[in-house]
């Protein structure tokens, strides 16, 4: 494909080259300035995906029922982007690749797109350009676009802000039921899937998170589903699906806009607070004054008081004096 020497990334996905897709990608990844302007030009395209987010604890089989999503959704003649978020390596900062590895039946589908993106540290389990990612994919034209977490901690919320229907993966024999419930993956499901359903013990934890399901969210306007898999056998693919397509009924009955409007802010805050703790932190921040006004022996709390009412006096001013 022929490039012209002045032609955006923008203009480049517009029209379908995969190599655009890729660098901007890379430009979120890595946090490169062109990246704001270049989405910019391609936001009026986002918001026709729908997005799935698959999460749940390790060993769950997400990687596995993720390429069987994917399958089905190619059979139905759907395109499928896929953002699988692989733990980072501790000496390298670079991702496993694992779940690349694990869909290789998939990488040679034209209508298939697959990027495995580094955690880097992201405590809620998504690498922090996870999203801005499936807003590329999102562009580009993908149908489908699904989201698989790390999976390594007991809190992977961020993967709400990305997806509009988030699949949460147990199964059983590793007491994912009570685990849960510990860490409050219940409360982010919208469908909760028991993989690997043909192991002893599958359907004790199907009737437990019924139970907990019916017990916790009987004020939930939505019914979350307890769906049996065994995505190594390809059982169950489509009934998973067939549960996220009545969420996504539910979802743009009840009006899609507002809901997406309300993560799109949680994104902002997520990013607004992580950029702003880098600055405060970074080689130019806080940090120096912080150690002069300890040694001076200010308490840490009258220290972060003092910084606290300094960073928020702008927000405490009137709308018109800020402008």
């Amino acid at each position: 494909m022929q490039v012209a020497a002045s032609e955006t990334l923008a203009a480049r996905i517009e029209r379908g080259d995969r190599t655009a897709l890729a660098r901007m990608i890379s430009w979120a990844e890595n946090g490169d300035p062109r990246f704001a302007a270049e989405l910019a030009a391609l936001w009026p395209r986002v918001g026709r995906a729908w997005r799935i987010g698959v999460t749940g604890p390790p060993g769950a089989g997400k990687s596995t029922l993720v390429n069987e999503l994917a399958r089905v959704e190619r059979s139905r003649e759907r395109t499928v982007g896929i953002c699988a978020v692989d733990p980072s390596s501790p000496f390298t900062g670079g991702a496993l690749l694992g779940d690349r590895i694990r869909m290789d039946d998939r990488t040679l589908d034209p209508g298939v797109y697959i990027r495995s993106m580094a955690s880097r540290g992201s405590h809620g389990g998504l690498a922090r350009a996870a999203a801005s990612a499936c807003d590329v994919l999102d562009a580009f034209g993908f149908a489908t676009i699904l989201l698989e977490t790390v999976g390594v901690g007991q809190a992977e919320y961020d993967v709400l802000d990305a997806a509009d229907t988030v699949v949460v993966v147990l199964c059983p024999g590793a007491g994912d039921g009570i685990q849960a419930m510990k860490a409050g993956l219940l409360e982010v499901a919208d469908v909760l899937v028991v993989n690997k359903s043909d192991m002893p013990g599958a359907e004790r934890l199907q009737n437990d998170l019924i139970e907990a399901v019916h017990v916790r969210f009987t004020k939930r306007a939505w019914s979350v589903p307890v769906v049996a898999a065994s995505a190594g056998t390809s059982k169950g693919i489509e009934d998973v699906l067939e549960a996220v397509a009545q969420h996504r009924a539910h979802v743009e009955a009840s009006g899609l806009e507002a809901a997406r409007r309300r993560k799109r802010i949680e994104q902002v805050r997520h990013s607004v607070s992580e950029q702003l703790a880098e600055r405060l932190w970074g080689p130019k921040g806080l940090r120096g004054r912080v150690e002069a006004e300890l040694e001076r022996g200010a308490s840490p709390h009258a220290v972060a008081a003092a910084l606290l009412e300094e960073i928020t006096q702008g927000l405490n001013r009137p709308t018109e004096a800020r402008r």
